[in-house]
């Protein structure tokens, strides 16, 4: 997802606040140092400035020692006063006694005579240690110095304390110097920042401007686009990263490329399975299904995926995850149903790394109901030859006994019974004569000898080969008619003559058994679009319902009795739909019980003119 990112959320801006509130510490610490230094400095160079010196303390000591105190007064009074020290706002001088003896204030001297209120001369006087203190005067919002140090007698040996000299000075001046240098100075550190804050930016673009381009590159390469290329700016470790970026570009390409191209590879090959494919992951949850499985389980794709394969597969009851992961066991599933059959062969196998673990199961789904059925067929059709030539032979069995036990003298017993076993044995014959012909058929090897006949005159012959039969026989019971009611246009159209006749034999053949007595057999002959249709409809008793998808499976009855005393190998529709489908061709039957059958034959047709037919 590509947001754009805010100024004051970049990297740039980061790297530009980072720098820029280095620098403004850097300075506001480098500020705080000098500013306290500048103070200290100038506070030292204003001490040394309003010092008297020396000579004036000794002068006042002096004065102090004198026991006239009016001339004394006046003397120290003209000595502070001749003090020219613009700094400097008063001088008191204060005797042993705590007295105020002078002071260089004008406006102060009624204070002059009087005894100090101020401890801190007290304990100058009492303690002989000098005092200093910068004092705040909150009434004209001025700061002040304050030094007061003590008087030592110099007459005699003794260093008695005489008083102590009070000195006040305005520090005004000495701080107006510091704000200025002070504002001089943020007003400098403000204008580096500035500029320190402008040259981050300019830095931090040229050092962010390849991790930008780098950054676009690995959003392309997560859309899928792969044609970026990162520019390399120099040899350094941002130099070195956007080679590796566009190494990594390269190889994530060729990387993306083969694995498409097995998922593209694995999908079709998915794809076109004839067997269904079910991948799931560790829980047993569908991830992976192909169109063949989704048409075995007559499902899709979105309501499949995520499901449990035991549910899909519908075996949950009978088996658990667990034993499909330890066993792998091939199962055989039955999804038949009433409009159709479905029988599949489930085989199992483990989805697992190198380390053992086991992350899914795959499952296979091969479709065996052709197998099934041809199983099924086969041993059906083998107990099918089996009873059918049991019933014939069980009967030459007794009658070739009687005939062995005597039965051959009897003049009137004998031919009946040779005549039972030439019976049975053509029965046999013929059945045998079918069967070869359906198994060359079925290996293919029966070949088609085709021409190009008119169906129409093919179809009158058959019929009235039958019409003949029908008049010659002797039994007066039966009395069947024939119609036709074909096409007045002559249909053409290529066939095998022979085998085609042997079809139409056995229509016919079953009509004339299957019809009641006096009951009339219906042929048509008409032609539709590419197609020619031949029917057989007869006044029978009909074909149940649940009989007409088998009547052209082999050995199937549906009168067994009538069709065995009948003679019939229960094999003539099944040879005829080969013999049709070797044409190209499709047979069908429609019927409804108590009221005949229809038999269809349908072959393709292509129009031939008789010009074109005779050139």
């Amino acid at each position: 997802m590509n947001k754009k990112t805010r100024f004051y959320q970049s990297i740039n801006f980061k790297i530009a606040l980072v720098f820029a509130l280095l620098l403004m510490i850097t300075l506001e610490i480098v500020g705080v140092i000098f500013v306290r230094q500048l103070e200290q400095q100038n506070l030292s160079q204003f001490k040394n400035q309003i010092q008297l010196g020396t000579y004036v303390d000794n002068e006042i000591s002096e004065q102090l020692g004198k026991n006239n105190t009016t001339s004394a007064n006046k003397q120290m009074q003209q000595i502070i006063s001749d003090v020219n020290n613009t700094n400097i706002t008063e001088i008191r001088v204060i005797d042993n006694k705590g007295t105020v003896r002078a002071s260089s204030d004008l406006n102060e001297q009624s204070i002059v005579g009087q005894k100090t209120t101020d401890q801190a001369i007290k304990n100058v006087i009492y303690n002989s240690r000098s005092y200093q203190q910068v004092n705040y005067d909150q009434g004209n919002n001025n700061r002040y110095y304050i030094s007061i140090i003590p008087l030592i007698s110099t007459s005699g040996n003794s260093n008695s304390v005489v008083g102590a000299l009070y000195v006040r000075a305005n520090l005004e001046s000495v701080y107006s110097n510091v704000n200025k240098i002070t504002l001089i100075f943020f007003v400098a550190a403000s204008f580096a920042i500035v500029v320190g804050l402008l040259l981050a930016i300019i830095i931090s673009r040229a050092i962010t401007r390849p991790i930008e381009e780098m950054k676009k590159q690995t959003m392309r390469i997560a859309r899928g686009d792969y044609s970026g290329h990162v520019h390399v700016y120099g040899k350094d470790e941002l130099g070195q990263l956007a080679s590796a970026v566009n190494n990594l570009s390269v190889r994530v390409e060729e990387a993306q490329e083969s694995t498409e191209s097995e998922q593209r590879r694995l999908d079709s090959v998915l794809a076109h399975m004839t067997d269904g494919v079910i991948a799931t992951d560790r829980r047993g949850r569908i991830t992976i299904v192909n169109d063949m499985a989704l048409d075995f389980l007559s499902a899709d794709a979105e309501h499949t995926a995520g499901k449990s394969i035991l549910d899909v597969l519908d075996i949950r009851t009978t088996y658990t995850l667990r034993e499909l992961l330890e066993n792998q066991d091939d199962i055989v599933l039955d999804f038949s149903t009433k409009t159709q059959d479905l029988i599949l062969h489930a085989s199992f196998a483990l989805i697992q790394r190198e380390s053992g673990f086991i992350s899914g199961l795959v499952c296979v789904l091969h479709d065996v109901t052709e197998q099934q059925k041809i199983d099924q067929d086969r041993k059906q059709f083998v107990s099918n030859v089996s009873h059918e030539l049991r019933t014939p032979l069980t009967s030459l069995k007794s009658y070739i006994e009687a005939l062995t036990d005597g039965a051959w003298k009897d003049p009137k017993v004998a031919p009946q019974f040779l005549k039972v076993t030439q019976d049975e044995t053509d029965r046999m014959i013929r059945m045998i004569n079918d069967l070869l012909s359906l198994s060359r058929m079925d290996s293919g090897t029966a070949k088609l000898d085709l021409e190009l006949i008119n169906l129409n005159e093919l179809f009158n012959h058959v019929l009235d080969r039958f019409d003949m039969i029908l008049k010659t026989d002797d039994n007066p019971d039966k009395n069947y008619t024939i119609k036709r009611e074909f096409t007045r246009r002559d249909l053409w159209v290529e066939v095998d003559t022979d085998k085609f006749q042997q079809v139409l034999d056995n229509l016919m053949n079953n009509a004339i058994k299957y019809s009641p007595d006096g009951g009339q057999i219906t042929c048509r002959l008409l032609e539709t679009h590419n197609h020619v249709i031949l029917s057989v409809s007869d006044q029978g008793l009909g074909i149940p319902k649940k009989d007409l998808t088998h009547v052209f499976d082999r050995f199937y009855r549906v009168d067994k009795a009538h069709s065995r005393a009948q003679g019939g190998t229960g094999l003539g529709l099944a040879i005829s739909k080969e013999i049709i489908s070797m044409h190209g061709g499709r047979i069908w039957v429609d019927s409804k019980e108590g009221r005949g059958s229809i038999f269809y034959i349908s072959l393709p047709y292509e129009p031939i003119d008789e010009e074109d037919q005779w050139e």
